[in-house]
């Protein structure tokens, strides 16, 4: 089992790192699943400074449990954001298919995030 965590605390940091900067670089793929009466802007690059922060601190040991807590925490936060997504007529990225698959995504980010602080 440790070495499992040790490989998720890798991948997840990586993506979570990867997608943070993501925010930066491709602002406007992410500013779809923000609702309109939101700051656009502020809202993704809160985000994704919050996501590079979590990617970096699964990286490290001294910081893995606390980036965990922060992943399970800002994944109950989008979470409405990908139900929502379900339920509109044009989901923010790709088919309605792919906006039911995120849903059940989120419940297994949150698992990992789980498992991470747990280990």
């Amino acid at each position: 089992m440790d070495t499992l965590i040790i490989v998720l605390r890798f991948l997840f940091g990586v993506f979570f790192a990867f997608a943070g900067i993501m925010h930066f670089v491709k602002p406007k793929i992410f500013n779809r699943f923000i609702p309109n009466f939101l700051p656009k802007l502020v809202v993704n690059y809160i985000a994704g400074l919050l996501e590079l922060a979590i990617g970096i601190g699964l990286l490290i040991s001294q910081t893995n449990k606390q980036a965990a807590l922060a992943m399970f925490i800002l994944m109950w936060i989008f979470l409405p954001i990908h139900i929502w997504d379900v339920f509109r007529e044009k989901p923010a990225i790709g088919s309605k298919k792919t906006a039911i698959i995120r849903v059940p995504l989120q419940f297994l980010l949150l698992y990992i995030a789980y498992l991470i602080y747990t280990h």
